[in-house]
């Protein structure tokens, strides 16, 4: 599997905001935009709550205590943001993700010093006057300190159960990766092993073939030799490589049905069907060859009189189709054979590890006889 989209892993913690505590709030892409318009969310529901709890106490009228609690919850609220978003734009390290004690206790200072700051500037509005026209009296300022600390106290906790939060959520993150990393790593290594294997009872029959021409017809044992030492070095090729083309694998199966043509003679005729721009599209390695084996050993080499194998492929929509059509025997019942080669269900069970759901294979009857295998992968996974 590749890896996961990058958008499905948590955000970076210094993307957390209060407001996320609140799970659909969660939904939307951190931002500064985004950020801001929470942040404005927030301090009116601070407000409204803190407007709620004195009126209930029964201290003023609720309007005039709504406009007072919103007008101060929103002036501390984006002084706090506004100083704590210039301090990780500055220092970097002042982010909460990589935050030292130090820089910790920076952001709980400075978020008290806008606290006495907002509360100021409120209460000199809420007077009727002009903020730090005159000195700020020092009785006045000693009742803020109180109430600062405490926002403070809040806010910080707050975001730091944010950060745990996130914290859980990139571990898990971590956590699903590596699981996908493992998953991806064991599909590798079974092709590793499955492209490692050459069929020994194939070997052993075309060896065997060679071995049976050196006197009688040395030109075509000859022959026979170059075609399975082409078919061998393809092979090779594709054990190696992470990653190929159609047309790296197409050229694979042409070694491999050359090297049977010269072994079964007039017994077998076969062609590919690809344009160039299909050949240069990307594939996994070792998806077609399979589907060809399974084509020659139950399709034509139980027929007497043997058959044609044609290998299409081609675009089909926004995916890619591979088509291996035989007019061997068709799907019948037939006692295994040794050496068959990949099944069925290993191809099947690559295709889910590779491609996901959107890649399939097909079986379907030709007429009159022989079987058609298609292929069918998503352009856009390859």
């Amino acid at each position: 599997m590749s890896k996961q989209n990058k958008d499905t892993m948590a955000p970076h913690p210094s993307t957390t905001h209060p407001l996320e505590l609140i799970a659909p709030f969660r939904r939307w892409r951190p931002s500064p935009l985004r950020n801001l318009v929470y942040t404005l969310v927030w301090n009116c529901l601070v407000g409204v709550l803190i407007a709620l709890a004195l009126w209930i106490a029964g201290r003023q009228p609720l309007p005039y205590l709504l406009a007072g609690c919103l007008l101060t919850s929103n002036l501390v609220g984006l002084s706090i943001h506004v100083a704590l978003n210039l301090l990780m734009h500055f220092v970097p390290s002042s982010r909460p993700g990589g935050c030292s004690p130090v820089m910790r206790a920076c952001r709980i200072l400075l978020t008290f010093c806008c606290a006495v700051f907002g509360l100021a500037v409120a209460e000199a509005i809420l007077g009727g006057q002009i903020p730090f026209r005159g000195q700020l009296p020092g009785a006045s300022l000693m009742k803020m300190l109180p109430y600062a600390a405490v926002i403070a106290l809040v806010m910080v906790t707050i975001l730091a159960a944010g950060e745990r939060r996130l914290a859980r959520e990139m571990a898990a993150a971590r956590q699903q990766e590596q699981m996908a990393e493992a998953a991806r790593l064991l599909a590798e290594a079974k092709l590793r092993a499955l492209q490692a294997q050459i069929e020994p009872h194939f070997l052993y029959n075309t060896l065997a073939n060679v071995v049976s021409l050196i006197g009688p017809d040395p030109a075509r044992a000859r022959h026979m030799l170059e075609r399975l030492i082409d078919f061998l070095r393809a092979s090779l090729s594709a054990s190696r490589a992470e990653r190929s083309t159609v047309g790296a694998e197409l050229d694979l199966a042409a070694a491999y049905l050359d090297l049977l043509a010269v072994r079964m003679g007039a017994r077998l005729a076969w062609r590919i069907e690809a344009g160039d721009e299909v050949r240069a599209l990307p594939l996994a390695p070792m998806l077609v060859q399979p589907l060809v084996e399974n084509a020659i050993m139950h399709g034509l080499e139980p027929k007497v009189e043997g058959g044609t194998i044609v290998v299409r492929a081609q675009r089909s929509g926004r995916g890619l189709c591979v088509e291996i059509a035989d007019d061997g025997i068709g799907l019948v019942d037939a006692a295994p054979r040794p050496g068959g080669g990949v099944g069925l269900s290993n191809l099947r069970e690559r295709l889910r590890s590779l491609y996901g759901p959107a890649a399939r294979i097909q079986l379907m009857e030709n007429q009159p006889s022989g079987v058609t295998s298609r292929l069918l992968l998503p352009l856009e996974s390859t």
